[in-house]
């Protein structure tokens, strides 16, 4: 049986996940407490794992405790910090607890991190990772052979960036993950619209769109400060001057935020080739959920 993203994107419904960090805690309430307000808004919520080289609770087990509360988990899987016995391992393991959705991410190095003496593992790349977990759904084998009983039931996503496309320029990356197995792809953060538009079209040019479910990353940014250290410090993101001037000029810097938000949704949820679009704000889950509320993309889904 599909999860909920899955179903959502199949039957062409304009998608909604969101993000949250594991807590750095030992029970599971915490996990809860913190997504509680995303429940009957995102479809899915994405758990990081180890996000900024930063032990947290395991992306496995916070992902375990979304599932067993009914709220749809997307596990994050990066080849940081374990081999490919580990990254096997772990994807049986979520599909035994009910984890409908993987994604799959190289992950952040140690050094940008608060213990940068620890070793680095990546044993595998990212599509290695891919076609592994599509074996093993499709095949319903591990790579050298043994059989996976049952197989896994599993929604496999990996990330991109959009970026400003030059002439002749090829999505390689992208197609190789795709060609690798991927059902669906949640983007970094995106504000310029019109740079999304461009990118989208160059990805038509390879048939990009009509073979994979593309999820626009984007988000509620908390400050200028903010706006003005994605710029500077995320690769391939750039917060446009105008909303950077709307945040300097906002009397309610934080309600100003969710109205962008609001706005980019629903501009990014008319453009062709978009089948969602991936709400990110670091420990602001709150503010997530009141974009999608005021978004008005739920109640148009019923509408139709």
């Amino acid at each position: 049986m599909s999860g909920k993203l899955e179903s959502v994107l199949r039957r062409g419904d304009f998608a909604l996940t969101a993000e949250t960090t594991p807590p750095d805690a030992g029970t599971a309430s915490p996990v809860t407490a913190r997504v509680a307000c995303l429940r009957g808004l995102a479809d899915a919520v994405n758990v990081t794992d180890g996000a900024g080289a930063r032990a947290h609770m395991s992306a496995l087990a916070a992902a375990a405790v979304l599932a067993k509360n009914g709220i749809e988990p997307v596990m994050q899987m990066t080849l940081r910090d374990r081999n490919r016995l580990a990254l096997q391992a772990d994807l049986m393991g979520a599909g035994a607890l009910d984890v409908p959705n993987i994604l799959c991410l190289r992950g952040d190095d140690v050094t940008a991190g608060d213990q940068p003496e620890a070793k680095a593992v990546f044993d595998i790349d990212t599509l290695t990772l891919v076609r592994t977990a599509r074996a093993m759904r499709d095949d319903g084998v591990l790579p050298h052979g043994r059989k996976v009983e049952p197989k896994l039931k599993m929604f496999i996503g990996v990330a991109d960036t959009p970026i400003e496309p030059k002439a002749g320029w090829r999505p390689d990356g992208l197609l190789a993950k795709l060609a690798a197995g991927a059902d669906f792809v949640q983007t970094q953060y995106c504000f310029d619209v019109g740079l999304l538009r461009r990118y989208l079209a160059a990805l038509a040019d390879h048939g990009v769109p009509d073979s994979v479910f593309l999820i626009i990353g984007i988000g509620p940014i908390a400050s200028v400060r903010a706006a003005r250290w994605m710029s500077d410090n995320l690769f391939g993101v750039s917060v446009p001057a105008p909303i950077v001037e709307r945040l300097e000029r906002a009397v309610d810097p934080r309600a100003e935020s969710i109205r962008i938000c609001v706005e980019l949704m629903q501009e990014i949820a008319e453009i062709s080739g978009v089948a969602g679009a991936h709400l990110m704000a670091p420990r602001a889950e709150e503010a997530i959920a009141e974009a999608i509320d005021a978004s008005g993309l739920l109640a148009r889904r019923k509408a139709a």
